[in-house]
């Protein structure tokens, strides 16, 4: 559909986003239910988020997403949040409602989809999350009352426990926090039934790196790892090679990006579209 005056905006706010595939999701979702709406990545320096949040509202842009590294800055600069936005602290979602900001977070349903899509149980079991930025905040909420255990680890410390304790506060979750280091990936890895990796090690152009040495996976764990880009990270490829179940970031991009899709047009989106739409700027060809 050619753009118009009519034509509605919305996009992706971050840094650096020229890696995202998100306008191919959305706007496959755009075509395939004649929407008359663009998505569009608006790359945005520290500096100017909150002057980026007024152009929002005074060039009538109908929604964003947020990504790394502003899901939990940006908070501050809006009118209004959801009650998971409020509980998680961080927002990746936002509509724009005449002129009001107003923020969700749709990562937490998103990874608790993606789960369900690969049909892992998340009951009675011992998981490791890598990282503590707004993505981890999000699925730390999303499964901490879930789960039997739940292990945080982060460069740094601080916020790992930070986090480890507000979910042990507000969920009454059975959570520690420590920082990622080989010893304490070690320690905690034992028993390990899912490894989590929410931190953005692995992503293009650092594709050689792992946040976890091969030798401490195993063939009976599930591993996730959010970074999409590329497809099998270094930590699914070597999870793989070890037998272990593995997710990839795609499913929970979609996930969250369909979830983000009915919050602004109130519409089941058709998700096998944007699956199929991701999965073809990823590997460059069509998917059936």
């Amino acid at each position: 559909m050619d753009a118009t005056s009519e034509t509605e905006v919305y996009g992706l706010i971050g840094y650096p986003v020229k890696h995202s595939i998100s306008p191919q999701i959305h706007n496959s979702a755009f075509k395939t239910l004649k929407i008359n709406a663009v998505y569009l990545t608006f790359e945005v320096k520290k500096e100017f988020l909150k002057k980026a949040l007024d152009g929002v509202k005074a060039l009538g842009v109908k929604g964003v997403n947020v990504t790394i590294p502003y899901k939990i800055d940006v908070v501050k600069h809006l009118d209004e949040l959801s009650q998971e936005a409020t509980l998680i602290g961080a927002v990746n979602t936002i509509l724009n409602t005449n002129g009001k900001l107003i923020g969700f977070n749709t990562d937490g349903i998103g990874v608790l989809k993606a789960f369900k899509a690969y049909k892992v149980e998340l009951t009675g079991k011992k998981v490791v999350l890598l990282g503590a930025g707004g993505a981890a905040k999000a699925i730390g909420y999303a499964i901490a009352d879930k789960v039997n255990s739940l292990i945080i680890l982060n460069r740094t410390k601080r916020k790992a426990l930070m986090l480890s304790k507000e979910l042990k506060r507000k969920l009454k979750a059975n959570a520690l926090g420590g920082d990622l280091t080989l010893e304490s990936l070690r320690k905690s890895l034992i028993n390990a039934d899912i490894i989590v990796n929410a931190t953005s090690i692995g992503m293009t152009p650092n594709f050689n790196q792992t946040p976890v040495p091969k030798e401490l996976l195993k063939s009976n764990m599930v591993v996730l790892d959010v970074v999409y880009n590329p497809l099998e990270t270094k930590l699914l490829q070597e999870a793989k090679e070890a037998g272990a179940k593995c997710i990839n970031g795609v499913e929970m991009l979609v996930q969250q990006a369909a979830e983000a899709f009915k919050i602004w047009f109130k519409v089941d989106p058709p998700i096998d579209e944007m699956r199929k739409a991701a999965l073809k700027s990823l590997i460059g060809k069509e998917v059936n």
